[in-house]
């Protein structure tokens, strides 16, 4: 347990940070499932929900919630299911 004022602020301060980090991570795998879901059950607002989807990717990647290279990965798989889904139509 740190001493120092400032240290006892930073240890606060990421708590805090860690709190939302991990809530927001939670919110980007909540959408990834729900378009998955949406996918496979044929929904009409599928194209809707994968920009959506994508955007959430774009957003976490850029505040550094998970890495430019597992956004980019995230992307084509979620391109790859949606254009699959749509060539089986």
């Amino acid at each position: 347990m740190p001493n120092i004022k400032s240290a006892i602020k930073r240890v606060k301060k990421t708590k805090e940070k860690t709190a939302l980090n991990k809530a927001k991570r939670s919110e980007l795998k909540t959408a990834i499932r729900h378009y998955n879901e949406a996918l496979a059950a044929n929904a009409e607002n599928c194209q809707d929900l994968l920009k959506a989807t994508i955007s959430k990717v774009d957003q976490a990647a850029s505040r550094k919630l998970i890495h430019k290279n597992t956004a980019s990965r995230k992307k084509s798989q979620l391109m790859k299911a949606f254009n699959t889904a749509k060539a089986v139509e």
